[in-house]
């Protein structure tokens, strides 16, 4: 298993290009259960509307007058199949305001493929870097008690883990006084 160097993992704020990209990756390569809002939608796996409405669901959150969160494509550089470096969308990254005073909500998902290689602990530190230098003071995070290599790479980052009755998993992690997670 090949582990992605931070240097070949970098954040996008996310644009129309990158929006469609992005939608691509999450049709061939997640499920939409773990790129967006599903409630109320029937069947598994991804269908045209669905596609459609993760289009309209980023645009509506991150690409419009009065933008409710900040996202970012998580873009990695690897050799292509000739062999030449290329640049693909792994997955998205996300920062929100929390309504707890000087912290950010932070969301990241990464397509199937890009999984246990080094993405996610290398996409989390540049979030992080993009949480303080946006004033935060703290990261919450939020996840479900199953996805285990979320919790992981939340403690390896020294995110302090709670566990609430409804299977959610809140992680709270100080930004002050803390080195970039390596």
């Amino acid at each position: 298993m090949d582990l992605m160097s931070p240097a070949h993992v970098v954040l996008r704020r996310l644009d129309e290009a990158l929006l469609d990209a992005l939608a691509a990756t999450a049709a061939a390569d997640a499920d939409p259960g773990e790129v967006m809002p599903t409630a109320g939608e029937d069947g598994p796996g991804w269908t045209a509307a669905r596609r459609e409405a993760f289009v309209r669901f980023h645009r509506s959150r991150s690409l419009g007058a009065d933008p409710a969160e900040t996202v970012y494509a998580v873009l990695v550089t690897e050799p292509g199949p000739d062999g030449r470096p290329r640049e693909a969308v792994a997955g998205a990254a996300r920062l929100a305001p929390d309504p707890e005073p000087g912290a950010a909500e932070a969301g990241l998902w990464l397509g199937r493929s890009h999984r246990g290689r080094g993405v996610g602990t290398a996409a989390l530190a540049l979030l992080l870097d993009e949480a303080r230098a946006a004033g935060a003071t703290r990261l919450l995070a939020r996840t479900d008690a199953a996805n285990a290599a979320s919790r992981r790479l939340l403690a390896a980052a020294g995110a302090g883990l709670e566990t609430g009755g409804d299977g959610t998993v809140t992680a709270r992690l100080p930004l002050t006084g803390r080195r970039r997670p390596a």
